[in-house]
């Protein structure tokens, strides 16, 4: 069988057809409207930059995820973003480094990325996000948590879970109480990564021992992770861990939302510091929000910026709602219809569909109504 190249997509690209499309749009509007609410004002960063801008704005940002070309004008390195907080950060250091402290903002917009991410071929995505610049406190932290969690049921998830993580906790402990070189870091990092108690303690890691055990359902977890003694080290960022979670226990106060701990998780946690959480939904495969506290490079000689925020990817939450998206309604207008009475029903709310010749059936062309006379008539 011959194989038309021209009609084929790379890995990891995809249509959007009209269905998963109205899904797509209303979803964006439903979490872009939470964000408005809040005061967060949407930027509109472009999808290429400098790859140095890109990948020098944040620690942790990794250019080997990016595509990245030659500017023929500037013979410098371009980069297509592969998340959009870089660029956020940007805006945030230069355009508007003189703007009022705490400063929020919004966006939204496709990322791109050279391969997918573990068993997720996917390679480009939506990403939504807020990011609030000049605070990275207790009530920075509860307020970005809480509005992710309004924006996600805004857009249709259910079965909301929070995982909290404490990103910059093992440095902290290898850098304090429970010293490691450099290597036995990697190593220790590792095990924790896969939970594996016999290959940690082989490490010689196991003093960290305790931390597999400190996961779970937030309570039971805080309470374990509260028992270690290490020097106190602990005892802020488990005191800010139960101001947050009291602080989204009154922002639903029918509960509903079910809280989790894993202190060590790094994935997706690149640059963020001491505080890390990830959003799961019903139905949905994998992480559809993440977020934390993190550090903004300023301008040279500037110290840098504390900020905090959430991007959510909502491609799985579009895919498996899409199926569900109600049919808009739609009126057929047949030949010779009178101009302004449709205009009137469109200014109201109706969506038209225009006969362009004999023979064209309504029901066919997805309309659920046709305008007879003046009025619409339910197919």
């Amino acid at each position: 069988m011959e194989t038309n190249d021209r009609d084929l997509l790379p890995e990891g690209l995809e249509d959007r057809l009209p269905q998963a499309t109205a899904a797509a749009t209303r979803i964006t509007r439903a979490i872009m409207d939470v964000l408005d609410s809040h005061g967060y004002d949407r930027v509109q960063p472009p999808s290429i930059e400098f790859e140095k801008s890109l990948a020098s704005r944040m620690a942790g940002i990794q250019p080997r995820r990016m595509f990245r070309f030659v500017d023929p004008a500037s013979l410098r390195t371009l980069a297509f973003r592969s998340d959009l907080t870089p660029q956020v950060g940007r805006i945030a250091a230069t355009r508007l480094a003189g703007a009022a402290r705490p400063l929020r903002l919004g966006y939204a917009g496709q990322v791109i990325t050279i391969k997918g991410d573990g068993l997720d071929p996917t390679r480009e995505r939506l990403q939504i996000g807020a990011e609030l610049i000049g605070n990275d406190g207790v009530a920075a932290a509860a307020e970005v948590v809480a509005m992710a969690i309004e924006a996600l049921q805004a857009a249709g998830a259910t079965g909301i879970s929070v995982d909290f993580t404490l990103p910059d906790l093992i440095d902290a402990l290898a850098a304090g109480p429970w010293p490691l070189t450099s290597p036995a870091l990697n190593t220790v990092r590792r095990e924790l990564d896969a939970k594996d108690a016999g290959a940690l303690v082989a490490a010689g890691g196991g003093a960290y021992l305790p931390l597999l055990y400190a996961t779970g359902p937030f309570e039971a977890a805080l309470t374990r992770l509260g028992a270690m003694q290490v020097d106190g080290l602990l005892d802020g960022r488990i005191a800010a861990l139960r101001a947050i979670a009291a602080k989204l226990g009154a922002n639903n106060p029918g509960g509903g939302v079910r809280l989790t701990l894993d202190p060590t998780e790094r994935h997706g946690f690149e640059y963020q510091s001491w505080f890390g959480f990830q959003i799961f939904a019903d139905g949905v495969r994998g992480a559809v929000a993440r977020g934390g506290a993190y550090s903004i490079l300023g301008q040279q000689g500037a110290a840098a910026e504390p900020a905090i925020g959430f991007s959510l990817y909502p491609d799985p939450l579009i895919n498996a709602l899409a199926t569900g998206e109600a049919p808009r309604d739609t009126i057929f207008l047949p030949l010779g219809h009178d101009g302004d009475v449709a205009a009137r029903l469109r200014a109201i709310g109706w969506r038209t569909v225009s006969a362009l010749g004999e023979g064209e059936d309504a029901g066919t062309l997805g309309c659920t109504h046709r305008l007879d006379g003046t009025e619409p008539v339910r197919l």
